[in-house]
């Protein structure tokens, strides 16, 4: 249950009780990354308890102070929770879809708001990470993390080896030089199945390098991301992660324990 707003009357603005940096706050509710919150205060975008704030490194009660961006009222989440998922086709990644698709909401159900860790196309199966740990899933996300992610593409024809050379060799996307890190025919496929390992983030990546060289994906699966697999999980399940599984994801970013 939300707060209820509070007059500003030119006393201390944040309650007595457990204090929270405003920046970590809006982090763990899943809002944004610490650093993009602090460009969100800055900018008047927050208010506390009916009052813009523009103070870096303020701290406010969790329990007791209204926080809003936007305009729109924030819920801290105190309860963290990470879950692996396989996900199967079919199946939006988006939180609301204007065609009212199914998504992967719909089949991950929890008490806490959880989000994708970025995104997997309709069509795409394999590892989904939902979370409602927002300084985490913000540092996975981005790109100097390195977070690599790999696939198994499934070809509508055998891929030749001066084709696979001029992937390896980099093709241009976006303005820039993509180069996968790992490429590789599967064994026994013929060369229509081949696995492959990147760490960019770019809209529908794996498909685009493909097609850059005429050659159309059938299916396309995430074995992997961040380390972890869908081994053992059947398509279309989820789990919870290890708090192993959570304390290695954190140190790959450079978070410490939460």
């Amino acid at each position: 249950m939300q707060a209820p707003k509070r007059k500003f009357d030119g006393k201390p603005i944040v309650s007595k009780g457990p204090s929270i940096r405003l920046n970590k706050y809006l982090s763990s509710s899943g809002v944004t990354s610490r650093r993009k919150a602090d460009e969100m205060i800055l900018a008047g975008r927050i208010k506390v308890n009916g009052r813009v704030m523009k103070e870096l490194g303020m701290k406010i009660n969790p329990d007791h102070d209204r926080v809003e961006v936007d305009g729109r009222g924030i819920r801290h989440q105190t309860n963290l929770v990470y879950i692996l998922m396989n996900k199967p086709k079919d199946l939006v990644t988006t939180l609301h879809d204007e065609k009212g698709r199914r998504g992967v909401l719909d089949v991950v159900r929890v008490r806490e708001r959880v989000y994708p860790v970025g995104r997997l196309d309709r069509n795409t199966t394999g590892v989904l990470l939902l979370t409602n740990d927002g300084e985490l899933a913000n540092r996975l996300m981005h790109p100097r993390h390195l977070v690599l992610k790999v696939y198994k593409a499934t070809l509508e024809r055998p891929i030749r080896e001066r084709e696979l050379a001029k992937l390896k060799k980099g093709i241009m996307l976006d303005g820039t030089v993509t180069v996968p890190d790992e490429l590789y025919i599967l064994p026994e496929s013929e060369g229509k199945e081949v696995g492959i390992a990147v760490h960019e983030g770019k809209h529908h990546l794996v498909r685009r390098m493909f097609e850059s060289i005429d050659i159309h994906v059938v299916q396309l699966d995430r074995y992997s991301y961040a380390g972890l697999t869908h081994h053992d999980l059947r398509r279309g399940g989820w789990r919870n992660l290890t708090r192993s599984e959570v304390s290695t994801l954190r140190k790959l970013v450079d978070l410490g324990e939460n």
